[in-house]
């Protein structure tokens, strides 16, 4: 089976992959997000995916590359990581009692057939109205400042989110049905890549 190698550092990302059976290859892209400027968040989550994964394909020989990229739209705005400590807390004080779309997208580069599919994903995020003392908490444990969007779904941040409409997984970095259907369409099946796995 052909190995699958994510162009990301994101530790989240390769946790939903082992949990799902699948082990890659981690091979962080080093890609300017900086240079990309799209003010519509599905072009711009997939024009940053397929740019992670096409900074790494080089390295690479018969291979599966996978590129991810999220971030949050709220109020026609659209946030990544926040910058900094104060940045965080001005986004949760924000974001607080609202309603956010978190974006992800995907590219899948197929070296042995040279095809790539790009798709993204959305899932709707209900955030809690939480207090000011608890914002201040929450940024000072650090979560928060890795994440697009300024929380963690499987972490502290879960604490604060009422509800999501849509992926889990999608919100956590990696939409794990939308991958499955990706490999799919290359003519894969998803159960072949458990194969891989080490114990």
């Amino acid at each position: 089976m052909i190995p699958l190698i994510l162009a990301s550092a994101s530790s989240a990302r390769r946790r939903l992959l082992n949990e799902a059976g699948i082990s890659a290859f981690v091979c962080p892209s080093d890609f300017d997000e900086s240079q990309v400027q799209i003010d519509d968040p599905a072009e711009l989550v997939q024009t940053l995916a397929k740019g992670k994964a096409e900074a790494v394909v080089r390295q690479f020989s018969n291979s599966l590359i996978l590129g991810c990229d999220s971030v949050l739209a709220m109020d026609g705005k659209i946030y990544g990581k926040p910058l900094s400590v104060a940045d965080a807390i001005a986004r949760w004080q924000q974001m607080r009692g609202q309603v956010g779309d978190l974006y992800t997208g995907h590219a899948l580069i197929d070296q042995t057939q040279n095809q790539t599919l790009v798709r993204s994903q959305v899932t709707r995020v209900f955030f809690a109205n939480v207090s000011d003392r608890q914002i201040a908490a929450y940024v000072a444990s650090g979560e928060p400042l890795q994440c697009a969007g300024c929380f963690a779904l499987e972490g502290r941040g879960g604490l604060w989110i009422e509800k999501i409409e849509g992926c889990y997984s999608n919100v956590i970095g990696l939409s794990l049905p939308l991958l499955r259907k990706m490999l799919s369409d290359l003519g894969y099946d998803v159960a072949d890549f458990w194969q891989f796995v080490q114990e």
